[in-house]
């Protein structure tokens, strides 16, 4: 019998030792025996162990617009010119994870001279349903320039040294989330969209998802991410431990369905074919259009991106959770646009990549798995303790959990 030395690792032979208390305000000892328990990449590392250490702080009243607008000045007097005036500073809608705001600024612009602009900022609450990477995100966005149609990136504070958190500011694009009338959950999840706007925006909505799987990483700037190696598991590996380094420091309950989940798929990661960059959220509410031309205009939110296997990005776009039924009822739509099967078929066509059924299986289960963990674990958890601006938003997603539990459960049923 192995006997434990390291205080963190005594800790976590133990979870009956993982109080909520522990879980509320974690400490050093906690933060490192995660960090040895679950390796995962080195920027998710970094977002988790900010999270963690921060979670121990005192809770603070959200930043208002006032705040906000001092940052910036700061911001811009420091980085960019003095020369510059900011108007129409508002808070966006939507979204559940970031706080985002917009205004027009005004400044001089060296490659183009005086100019006006509509901007926008994103960045974390005190803590989010996600912790992610702002210098993640401006980079995989900065990637697909003249790829797809993304919002020119700007400025990124990495570090959140000037504004409140880490923040990155991009340009306003135009469109809608989805169209007048069409019903819909929050984020354009489940909206309804008419046989015009279906096939054309559902031919796009694949190409866009070849391109962005077949792009070469090479020659561009990756330096926030690692890059998994064909042949290995690394990637799987990594995203289930930090699903389950998630799942263990957020949890409220036990939940039995979770550890058997988690020891099944870590005995069966699969291997990686060929490393592809993902946008990790690709779906309709991720995407903005014009509904008179049926013109996808920007993709946003690439908070969630990696670079991995391409079937945990097939996997997510296809849960039903994210589809809508077509009218015969039977028929699940991949974000409310193409039926299942043809969207498969049509990437195929597209990326000239394979969709891999066995693989496509496990990246449902794994993303199940992670959807229960930011569910029923940091949503819960960040509600109750005050530290978002979307708490009622944060309550209400637990509902999600249970199809994503039976599906979850039905699963392992077969395999095991």
């Amino acid at each position: 019998m192995k006997l434990a030395t390291d205080p963190g690792e005594a800790l976590l032979a133990d979870w009956r030792a993982l109080t909520d208390a522990r879980r509320d305000v974690p400490d050093d000892t906690l933060v490192e025996a995660m960090r040895a328990r679950y390796p995962t990449e080195r920027e998710f590392d970094a977002m988790l162990t900010r999270r963690a250490r921060r979670r121990a702080m005192a809770r603070r009243s959200g930043v208002t617009l006032e705040e906000f607008h001092a940052c910036l000045q700061a911001y811009l007097r420091d980085n960019v010119t003095r020369d510059f005036e900011v108007q129409d500073l508002r808070w966006m809608s939507g979204g559940g994870s970031k706080i985002q705001l917009t205004f027009l600024l005004t400044w001089s612009d060296p490659a183009r001279g005086r100019c006006s602009e509509r901007l926008v900022a994103r960045l974390e609450p005190q803590e989010s349903l996600s912790a992610t990477s702002r210098r993640r995100e401006a980079q995989l966005i900065q990637a697909f320039q003249g790829v797809l149609p993304v919002p020119r990136v700007l400025w990124v504070d990495d570090e959140g040294r000037w504004f409140p958190e880490p923040t990155l500011i991009y340009t306003f694009a135009e469109g809608v989330t989805k169209p007048s009338g069409g019903g819909g959950r929050v984020s354009g999840v489940g909206s309804h969209f008419d046989a015009r706007l279906r096939e054309q925006l559902g031919a796009q909505f694949i190409e866009h998802l070849a391109r962005i799987h077949t792009l070469e990483p090479a020659g561009r700037d990756f330096s926030a991410f690692d890059i998994p190696r064909a042949g290995s598991t690394e990637t799987a590996l990594w995203q289930l431990n930090r699903a389950s380094r998630i799942w263990q420091e957020d949890r409220t309950e036990e939940i039995p369905l979770m550890a058997v989940a988690a020891a099944w798929l870590r005995r069966h990661l699969p291997t990686l074919d060929r490393a592809s960059i993902l946008h990790g959220d690709y779906r309709a509410g991720n995407f903005l259009f014009d509904e008179a031309s049926g013109r996808i205009t920007a993709w946003l939110d690439w908070e969630r991106g990696y670079i991995g296997d391409r079937h945990r990005d097939l996997a997510w776009i296809t849960l039903p959770l994210f589809g809508r039924y077509a009218e015969d009822g039977r028929t699940l739509l991949v974000s409310g646009l193409v039926p299942v099967e043809e969207f498969y078929r049509r990437y195929e066509q597209a990326s000239g990549l394979e969709v891999d059924r066995q693989r496509l299986r496990y990246y449902r289960m794994l993303n199940n798995y992670q959807l229960i963990a930011s569910t029923l674990g940091t949503a819960q958890r960040v509600a109750r303790l005050g530290r978002s601006h979307q708490d009622v938003l944060l309550s209400w997603i637990e509902g999600a959990v249970y199809p994503l539990a039976a599906d979850l459960r039905q699963h392992l049923a077969e395999l095991i």
